[in-house]
């Protein structure tokens, strides 16, 4: 664990969106055991082997997070954003149900091959 990481979300100013990255950071945790975080251009960053594994970040309406080396990764239509093939972005908002199960299947289908 990274305090600078710990800060970033007990210092994000939406209850809700605590939560949610509280709950992701656990995910991440559980799902790469050998994770690095570190607070990187001022977001979580998690690493593993030297490797970008995913990044989680805050926006006024949304917590964003996007999972690297993604290009194989299957989920519902419309659970991603559009965007980088390789990089898979959720953008999780206010009130919105998220599956965290499909979440950490996700990251470690994506983090196995790093």
């Amino acid at each position: 664990m990274n305090q600078d990481v710990t800060d970033y979300i007990q210092n994000i100013k939406q209850d809700w969106q605590v939560e949610v990255c509280k709950r992701i950071d656990q995910i991440i945790h559980e799902s790469i055991p050998e994770v690095e975080e570190r607070l990187q251009y001022g977001k979580p960053h998690y690493r593993k082997n030297g490797k970008y594994a995913c990044v989680l970040g805050t926006a006024k309406e949304w917590v964003s997070f996007t999972i690297f080396n993604g290009a194989t990764l299957e989920a519902p239509e419309g659970f991603f954003e559009p965007g980088d093939p390789d990089r898979k972005t959720i953008k999780i908002r206010k009130g919105q149900a998220v599956d965290y199960e499909l979440v950490a299947t996700l990251i470690r289908q994506a983090s196995s091959s790093l």
